[in-house]
């Protein structure tokens, strides 16, 4: 699968404009050959936007779900985005996937909060793994600080996500992620994973870029820089059967050992 990572931070505090900006990518995305487009961590909104987060939350089948629905169709393909979620009176830190055909296929809530920042402004989700089958592969949904934790990622593993999306908000001076766990996550897991981050400062925050498309053999398909801008990378489901022949970790395991793992 062709995926597009967008490293941007768009416009924070602006749902309308961030859907332009989303439009626009999607257009440059499928002319480029993608069938997924992935944006960064609170894509929609922004990320460093205080109690504007609570006001522009929307529910996961809201107005904006509804346009990025009808730019995935109009473009020909799907898209995974980040937002605030709102459930109630509670907000969750989201990421949503919608297919070509402008439905949606999966909805995560982020489980491990980063910082006083998130803690105050969203609830956990509970459920670690989220998954979708788009174009035969098994999608997996994460955010940010969630694939810093090892055991997350293997448990996407065990459940058999070929491509894991990752929309981030990864800070300065924290790019040793973004340059080395990701590929290794991906290397010992064999899976794909799309780590697709902001840009630039933004309120009191600096955020890396370095978004990249990490393969099981632990080489980066394509990596951003440091300024906004669309990479695209494929995705190969031949390429990741003979990386799981050849790296057997999960055939390999003893669970039985790691019992105080938990």
């Amino acid at each position: 699968m062709r995926t597009a990572l967008l490293q941007s931070s768009g416009r924070p505090g602006s749902v309308v404009e961030n859907l332009k900006v989303l439009d626009e990518a999607a257009g440059r995305a499928a002319a480029a050959g993608a069938g997924l487009l992935v944006t960064s961590e609170l894509f929609l909104t922004g990320y460093a936007i205080g109690d504007g987060i609570g006001r522009l939350a929307e529910p996961a089948d809201g107005d904006a779900a509804d346009a990025i629905a009808e730019t995935a169709t109009r473009h020909g393909l799907a898209i995974a985005y980040g937002y605030p979620e709102r459930d109630g009176e509670r907000v969750f830190n989201s990421v949503q996937l919608i297919s070509a055909a402008g439905t949606r296929l999966a909805n995560y809530r982020k489980t491990h909060l980063y910082g006083c920042f998130e803690r105050d402004h969203f609830a956990p989700g509970e459920r670690t793994v989220v998954q979708a089958e788009l174009d035969g592969l098994t999608i997996g949904l994460m955010i940010c600080y969630d694939v810093e934790f090892p055991e997350n990622v293997r448990a996407h593993a065990l459940a058999g996500t070929d491509l894991l999306l990752v929309p981030t908000a990864q800070l300065h001076p924290f790019q040793f992620v973004a340059e080395s766990v990701v590929p290794v996550r991906a290397f010992e897991n064999q899976m794909y994973i799309a780590y697709v981050n902001r840009v630039g400062r933004e309120g009191e925050f600096e955020f890396v870029g370095l978004s990249t498309l990490a393969a099981p053999d632990g080489v980066a398909r394509t990596r951003a820089g440091r300024t906004e801008e669309l990479v695209v990378a494929d995705a190969d489901p031949v390429l990741l059967a003979a990386s799981r022949e050849d790296n057997p970790y999960l055939a390999d395991r003893r669970p039985g050992l790691y019992g105080s793992l938990v």
